[in-house]
Parts: structure tokens; C-alpha cells; sequence
């Protein structure tokens, strides 16, 4: 199969990336055949679609087949897109589609029940507030690492966070999607949705405390 004149990794020859494009500009514009309207979208969300992907698969190597084979149902569906949802929410849940045929994930059912508490019971009183209220991490943060090297542990921590806490706080917190788009992409009900964010969230914040407290 030939691939498109503006595949991802293909540079052009001079960078169009209309940052002020809305998605709904970039559609019409693809629409009307305009190819600079696909290098743009390709630019925007490839690379969060590659994060996406690495979620099901099991290496950055196949998420990258995963997102090549989601642009070319892009490009076959975009006809039959019917604007029900954002063109964000539609490209990602192609991705998911396209990440869960490679079989690569069996189970996608979800148990509300922890097997343990996200946060140690002992940091909560008998009414369930905080005994000890959580540290106000970025104020800690400063001046003890810089900027890239913090983000670097975001990636890593975010990384170890099981499959499923790991798409949630991803599409919720990274790409700032709603929660009813995320339903959307992953085909969740809105209680697991929220059950998972935080989960996740809470799991991110006692990486955060433990990191800090170690170098103090």
C-alpha cells in the first residue's frame, strides 16, 4: 500500500503546522482535499497518539505501526465522519481500535475493587479527611530539581501506573481531554472513567511525596 505524499516522519519541505488552526479548520480544509491540512493534523496529534497507542502494545516501535495504520483509516473514514463528536475524540478512538486489534490486550474489563488502598489508610483520620494533609509537591519541588529532570519522573511515574490508570490520567491530564470524551475514546462508563483518574492521580501524588521525602 502506497503511503500518503505527507506521511508522519516525512518532512516537508517547509514547516506549515498552522498552530492557529481549530480541528474544525483542519477538517474542512482536508475536506476540500487540502494535503497541508493533513500534514498539519498529523503534526498536532501524532505524537500523543503514539503515547496513546504504547498503552496497548508493547513497545514505542509498534505504537508507531498502531498511529501509521490510524492515519490510514483517517484518511478512508473521513467521508463518513459525521462530526458527532470532536475530530480529537474521533482520531483517538481510531487509535484505540487500531491498538486493540494487534491482540496485544486480553482483558478489558475493569474491577472497581482494589486489591490494596491507593494511599496508606494511616494518612487518614477517623472522619476520612487527611491526617496529615498531603505536601504542596511543586512548592517542595522548587529549587530541588530542574524543570526537565521533573518532568522526566512525570514520564517515568506515569509509565508504571497500570494499563488502564495510565490511559485515563494520559488523555485527562496530558492532553487535557474531558471526561466524556475519554468515555468516548476508550469506551468506558463514566463511574470507571473517574474511578480510574483517581486512582491514577492518587498513585502520581504518593510518588511524588515519597521522591520528595527521600531527598530532604
Amino acid at each position: 500500500m502506497s503511503r500518503p505524499l505527507f506521511w508522519p516522519g516525512r518532512r516537508p519541505a517547509r514547516p506549515i503546522l498552522a498552530l492557529m488552526d481549530s480541528d474544525g479548520d483542519l477538517l474542512h480544509r482536508l475536506r476540500s482535499g487540502d494535503e497541508r491540512a493533513f500534514v498539519g493534523l498529523v503534526e498536532r496529534y501524532h505524537e500523543p497518539m503514539v503515547r496513546l497507542a504504547a498503552s496497548f502494545v508493547p513497545s514505542r516501535a509498534v505504537a508507531e505501526e498502531v498511529v501509521q495504520d490510524t492515519w490510514l483509516a483517517v484518511l478512508r473514514g473521513l467521508a463518513g465522519f459525521e462530526g458527532r463528536s470532536s475530530l480529537k475524540t474521533w482520531l483517538f478512538a481510531i487509535c484505540v481500535n487500531q491498538a486493540r486489534k494487534t491482540g496485544t490486550r486480553e482483558h478489558r474489563s475493569i474491577p472497581v475493587a482494589d486489591p490494596e488502598p491507593v494511599v496508606d489508610p494511616s494518612r487518614f483520620d477517623a472522619s476520612g479527611g487527611w491526617s496529615a494533609p498531603p505536601e504542596h509537591w511543586i512548592e517542595v519541588a522548587e529549587g530541588r530539581m530542574e524543570a526537565g529532570k521533573l518532568a522526566d519522573r512525570i514520564r517515568t511515574w506515569i509509565d508504571v501506573l497500570p494499563a488502564r490508570q495510565r490511559e485515563v490520567v494520559l488523555l485527562r491530564d496530558v492532553e487535557g481531554m474531558s471526561g466524556e470524551e475519554v468515555c468516548a475514546v476508550l469506551a468506558l462508563s463514566d463511574a470507571n472513567q473517574r474511578v480510574l483518574l483517581h486512582r491514577g492521580r492518587s498513585r502520581l501524588r504518593q510518588l511524588f511525596e515519597d521522591e520528595f521525602r527521600e531527598v530532604r
